[in-house]
């Protein structure tokens, strides 16, 4: 087991109608001026708006708003919202939605303490030092971002998409009432699964020494989400279901699963790529065909290591392990499939004439190469990005 540090500083709130709440919460902390970031028209069609405005005024304090954060949140709407947090002394950031509305409040949140350009943040030309407060009342299990240290914002300008990690990233309080995700639909529901999955499989999957009680707690927490999420998918409604998502959304990216392992998140390096330079596809839709892709290139690699999956995760008995590695690849796309995903990126209505400029994207221009079971260059990247268009 390797050395870490594990910090975790969101106080969480977790249950049935605890959004309610959300007004004493914040009042507890002594902020008088929020800033409450929310996606377009489903918090209000839902009711959730009225409720949530209505619990933070009765306890008297105001609310400068700032609606209509896009799915792949974009880096202008940030800037836009932290020249507005500066100018309005606003004292908290309260995220109102799921992972993107949360990758957007956290830009904000640091971009309002900082003078410069906020694309230095995931281009590393700045660190930020400090950032405003951020809270969240979570709608969509998926990202893991209510307790993670990332966020990650597109800049289509120039067709990019990047993300930067800091502990100025995670949320003071994190909200979260399985019952605010009965409206998400099936479709988005299994990108959430896919987005919490990926988080965890990404931590198991890297050459490190033994890493027993981690990997157990891994592969407990992909079996409970390969569980609920086909329940939930089936029975939007079904609180349980729903319950395990949400919390295994959180679990899957505050590092737990990566305690005592190398964390480098090697597909979402792909897949940023991906929806960065084509806004309409999904995160997770994304991941679910990159992920079995990039799998398929590395198993052998580390053949024992696939094989434990396979075996733990998907119950596959084969007893030689590249072939118990191989069907447990198969066993995940086929379950990806069987909840809603794409199985090739050709289901995107692209073409492998994509390739080049995704390589491009990846490496950053021939800059750098990706991290992995072995540096993921030009050549390799091209290799997997061609495996994708294709479902074993």
């Amino acid at each position: 087991m390797l050395d870490f540090t594990f910090f975790t500083p969101t106080k969480v709130f977790f249950g049935k109608d605890k959004h309610k709440e959300i007004g004493k919460i914040i009042k507890e902390y002594g902020f008088t001026k929020i800033m409450m970031q929310y996606g377009k028209n489903s918090i209000k069609r839902s009711g959730l708006y009225d409720t949530v405005v209505s619990a933070i005024r009765a306890e008297g304090i105001e609310i400068v708003e700032m609606g209509g954060v896009e799915p792949n949140p974009k880096l202008a709407f940030a800037k836009e919202a932290a020249c507005i947090a500066k100018k309005e002394g606003v004292q908290m950031i309260l995220a109102v939605g799921g992972g993107s509305v949360l990758d957007s409040s956290k830009y904000t949140a640091a971009g309002a303490c900082f003078d410069g350009d906020m694309w230095d943040f995931p281009t590393k030309k700045h660190t930020p030092k400090k950032a405003l407060p951020v809270g969240c009342i979570l709608t969509h299990a998926a990202a893991g971002s209510e307790m993670s240290s990332s966020a990650v914002i597109s800049y289509p300008e120039i067709g990019m998409k990047r993300g930067f990690n800091s502990d100025t990233n995670r949320c003071l309080v994190a909200v979260m009432n399985p019952e605010l995700t009965y409206t998400v639909g099936a479709y988005q529901t299994a990108c959430g699964v896919v987005d919490m999955m990926s988080h965890t499989m990404e931590r198991y999957f890297s050459l490190c020494p033994p890493t027993e009680l981690t990997d157990n707690v891994a592969e407990g927490i992909l079996k409970a989400i390969i569980k609920a999420g086909k329940t939930a998918v089936e029975n939007p409604s079904d609180y349980e279901a729903r319950a395990t998502l949400m919390w295994a959304s959180s679990l899957a990216h505050n590092d737990l699963t990566g305690c005592g392992r190398e964390n480098v998140l090697p597909v979402h390096q792909l897949e940023h790529a991906l929806s960065g330079e084509y806004d309409g596809i999904a995160h997770g839709a994304g991941l679910a065909v990159l992920y079995p892709a990039w799998a398929r290139f590395m198993y052998k690699k580390d053949a024992a290591r696939f094989a434990r999956f396979a075996r733990n995760v998907w119950d596959i008995v084969e007893a030689d392990d590249e072939e118990a590695a191989r069907q447990g690849i198969i066993a995940m796309e086929d379950f990806f499939v069987s909840i809603g995903m794409p199985a090739s990126l050709s289901d995107f209505d692209i073409t492998t004439d994509c390739i080049d400029r995704l390589v491009d994207l990846c490496t950053f221009s021939k800059t750098r190469t990706v991290k992995s079971y072995v540096d993921m260059d030009e050549a390799v990247l091209r290799e997997i990005f061609h495996l994708a268009f294709h479902k074993e």
